[in-house]
């Protein structure tokens, strides 16, 4: 099948909206949705008015027009929200979500889909994390109903997910096997989701759905050999990240911090391309290509194309909430951005990079004066107790708290709330009962020192057309 040359990455929380998807796969290039989040976003447009009516119109299309309508007598409000009000928050994931939480993820991720794909036939993809297991089978089957047609996942080695997309084109029920610390072999933990208890007759109103194309998202040879040897379905192709793509990256092999406090990349960590391209599947190559000289690269490397994900982040068409975009496209101008990756503020362990702003939670301070909160609970461990029952922990919650569940005080230390610091960053800033609004976390890639390549003359801002027309600008080999 033909491949896009662009992936357009997949930004959460809500910075790879549907309206960027949607302007991207227009082009003919491979617009991304991101799925992580997504139910808590749905939400927050309905509560907010739903403005322009893309919600309330894609959940006319949404095939159990019972619970789309349940969910907006709910939670739409036409005047907006109220002075002071906070978002509603779901209940927080546990290996038995209520059946409201798998049917507001599901329309969620329809509904970003749906509207990703509306107004054209080119493909949309959606992106999701390993790392945050739980809502990932009601994130897929939503997508898929939706009918998207590359699922892209990071942040972890996704061995479940083919046979889970394999499964929902027949409305199969599935379970997802769990991460547990501290769990035995013999163990089994998992989180069940079958389509038809949360949403009775979907098999037969609308019939089998489209498999989509399934790229897991690596960073070595191993773990893409890995995946094709113990994956439980067909893996159709890799995006192969680099350690200087924004968000989570995977550690490097030696735990070493450089003098400014930063992992330590080295020649283990890189990634031998003549061998991936020995597997004889097509691939992508991310973080560090985003140019046409990149674009180019890649190709003659042996690549279909590349990925960008932070120049997307900052088109007009992103989800990043206005007063921030400028501000960082200012800095790149005025050639004073920084970007740093902190070995410690994502509470999944992994590295994560963070733009240095002031009025950002990247600044320490703003993060310390935060009372700690636990109200999301997307990157919550699973934790197998001595008394085999598994609870929930996050190392950005409140410290007794969790030091009570038997974590160490050491890895509470520089933790961020991500759930709500990147909602915030996407505009979905909650504001609690006590009148404190959550402040905001920017994540970009080494990369975001370059993006002023796409600014046009005389401005200071930029469309995701102008971002394509500059990396197909050099390309004189097509993949």
């Amino acid at each position: 099948m033909n491949h896009p040359q662009i992936i357009q990455g997949g930004m959460g929380v809500a910075i790879s909206t549907w309206q960027l998807a949607n302007a991207v796969s227009r082009s003919g290039q491979l617009g991304v949705v991101s799925g992580t989040g997504i139910g808590i976003i749905f939400v927050a447009r309905l509560m907010e008015g739903d403005k322009d009516g893309s919600v309330r119109r894609a959940l006319a299309h949404f095939p159990d027009q019972e619970v789309a309508q349940k969910i907006i007598d709910k939670f739409y409000q036409p005047n907006g929200l109220e002075e002071g009000q906070s978002y509603y928050r779901p209940p927080m994931w546990t290996m038995t979500p209520p059946k409201l939480l798998n049917q507001l993820t599901v329309a969620g991720n329809f509904v970003e889909v749906w509207l990703a794909k509306e107004g054209h036939n080119n493909p949309v993809g959606i992106n999701l994390l390993e790392k945050v297991q739980l809502p990932n089978m009601a994130s897929l089957y939503g997508a898929m109903l939706a009918g998207v047609d590359y699922v892209i996942i990071g942040a972890g080695i996704p061995l479940q997910i083919p046979g889970i997309l394999d499964g929902f084109v027949t409305h199969q029920p599935n379970t997802y096997r769990l991460d547990v610390h501290h769990a035995s072999p013999e163990d089994d933990h998992h989180v069940r989701f079958d389509p038809e208890e949360n949403f009775p007759g979907i098999t037969a109103k609308v019939g089998d759905l489209k498999r989509p194309q399934f790229l897991p998202i690596i960073s070595s040879v191993i773990l893409a050999q890995a995946l094709l040897k113990r994956a439980n379905g067909e893996v159709n192709g890799f995006v192969i990240e680099m350690p200087t793509a924004g968000g989570h990256n995977a550690p490097p092999r030696k735990n070493v911090l450089s003098e400014q406090g930063e992992p330590v990349y080295g020649p283990k960590d890189e990634i031998k391309l003549d061998r991936i391209k020995k597997l004889g599947l097509p691939f992508w190559l991310a973080g560090g290509y985003g140019s046409a000289e990149g674009l180019q690269n890649a190709l003659d490397a042996g690549a279909e194309g590349i990925q960008v994900g932070t120049a997307f982040a900052y088109a007009d068409e992103s989800g990043f909430e206005a007063n921030a975009k400028r501000e960082v496209i200012q800095q790149v101008l005025d050639g004073t951005v920084d970007v740093f990756t902190s070995p410690t503020v994502s509470p999944t362990g992994f590295p994560f990079k963070v733009v240095q702003l002031d009025e950002s939670i990247s600044n320490v301070n703003v993060y310390e004066e935060r009372d700690r909160l636990c109200d999301v609970g997307y990157l919550r461990h699973l934790i197998k107790r001595d008394n085999g029952k598994v609870t929930y922990r996050c190392p950005a919650e409140p410290v007794d708290k969790y030091v009570r569940k038997g974590g160490e005080v050491a890895d509470t230390v520089g933790r961020v709330c991500l759930c709500n610091q990147l909602g915030a960053a996407a505009g979905y800033a909650n504001v609690r009962k006590d009148g404190y609004t959550e402040p905001i976390l920017i994540t970009s890639g080494d990369d975001v020192v370059n993006i002023g390549q796409f600014v046009p003359s005389g401005q200071t801002s930029f469309t995701a057309q102008n971002v394509i027309d500059v990396l197909l600008s050099a390309v004189t080999e097509l993949a």
